[in-house]
């Protein structure tokens, strides 16, 4: 695989070093931060659905955008919190 999972966070830690690494710890955000994030989430939820209301009833559209049932499907599967 890639080194990142390498130093995963999730394996066991050696004895005597602290249970969190610095660059682990908790991220803290403005409420202005969140609120932008939490406003992503919904606008990619909200496309991805319209997407996904578009291949179904006007197929052809899809064809239109210059989007194959295959990119549509993969957008439509994805989690609201990724791009």
């Amino acid at each position: 695989m890639n080194d990142t999972l390498a130093s995963a966070p999730h394996q066991a830690a050696r004895p005597g070093t602290p249970e969190r690494p610095a660059e682990m710890s908790r991220r803290h955000y403005s409420l202005a931060t969140l609120r932008s994030i939490i406003a992503a989430w919904g606008e990619r939820k909200r496309f991805r659905w319209e997407l996904e209301q578009m291949s179904k009833d006007n197929p052809h559209l899809i064809d239109d955008i210059g989007l194959t049932k295959r990119l549509v499907d993969a957008e439509i599967a994805k989690p609201f919190w990724r791009r």
